[in-house]
């Protein structure tokens, strides 16, 4: 997905979040749903998320220089690392914490109504964001897997994946606190609106560990999907001037922005000058074929 598509995405989230979670926040002052309090939270984390992020896509785009001098592309992947931090601790730490302190203290839910027509609207919201991102999201990966999980895996958008997984967390989590006031109110039982908003704490702990690990992956340095590679390989094979070739070597500085490194060996028989043009012109259809990889080294060698 382009940046621009990245950024529309986040900017819905951060809109339909936040007004989402005013909402939330007054549907549990008038009802004292622990439940509601709880998500309500967790909407204003993801409010402060989505600024997190579209924050690290723009120091992403700034200009290499003497101290970063293969860009900045990578601060989209530690911003992302701090969003999963903040929904491990403020989304999911505090909704357990509400979910135990419901438990202790129990308090019936008088009037749902402001928490089901909160809950209903939200999900539908939602829903929408998460259709939207997710049809942008496979529409740019069409010849991938059909299983998202794995594709998120191979996703090295950083920004993207993370508001597709903030976006599910959501749904689950509005879907478990609704049917934590249906059934607290059915059955006339408080507690089970605590344990509702323990299950959505648990919920989010998952999903902020899986998108810390991603983001960490990523941060770490990621080489790119072996299609990639593999393609960069071919190109150097079918060059007829070239008779041999380590494997290409690369990592990701941004979601679109690979670095190679690559050695090979030239004919014996070749001009200095005649090599040098041959390496150039490698490099050029390197980068015309594959755009993605904008640093190309080739290491001339006869060692291999």
């Amino acid at each position: 997905m382009a940046a621009g598509g990245s950024n529309i995405a986040i900017y819905g989230a951060i809109g339909a979040n936040f007004l989402i979670a005013v909402s939330k926040f007054i549907a549990s002052f008038f009802t004292g749903s622990s439940a509601m309090l709880a998500e309500g939270i967790h909407s204003l984390v993801d409010t402060g998320n989505g600024l997190l992020l579209l924050l690290g896509i723009k120091r992403s785009k700034q200009k290499p220089d003497k101290l970063h001098p293969f860009g900045y592309g990578k601060e989209v992947y530690f911003w992302s690392f701090v969003v999963s931090i903040l929904i491990f601790a403020l989304g999911g730490g505090f909704a357990i914490y509400e979910g135990i302190h419901a438990i202790q203290d129990p308090h019936v839910i008088e009037d749902p109504t402001w928490n089901y027509v909160v809950l209903g609207a939200a999900i539908v919201f939602e829903g929408i964001a998460l259709y939207l991102a997710l049809k942008t999201f496979n529409k740019s990966r069409a010849h991938q897997s059909k299983n998202l999980i794995k594709n998120i895996a191979r996703s090295k958008d950083a920004a993207t994946f993370a508001v597709i997984i903030e976006d599910a967390a959501a749904v689950i989590g509005l879907t478990v606190a609704l049917f934590g006031v249906f059934f607290s109110q059915l059955m006339e039982n408080p507690y089970l609106d605590g344990a509702a908003s323990i299950v959505i704490g648990a919920i989010l702990l998952t999903v902020a560990t899986f998108l810390a690990s991603e983001s960490k992956g990523l941060l770490l340095g990621e080489s790119a999907h072996p299609e990639v590679i593999e393609d960069v390989d071919k190109i150097i094979s079918s060059n007829k001037y070239i008779k041999a070739s380590n494997l290409p070597q690369t990592m990701h500085f941004g979601p679109d922005k690979i670095l190679l490194i690559v050695e090979v060996d030239l004919l014996d028989d070749l001009e200095l000058l005649e090599a040098e043009k041959i390496v150039d012109d490698l490099r050029n259809e390197i980068r015309e074929k594959k755009p993605t990889i904008k640093e190309v080294y080739i290491q001339t060698t006869n060692e291999l």
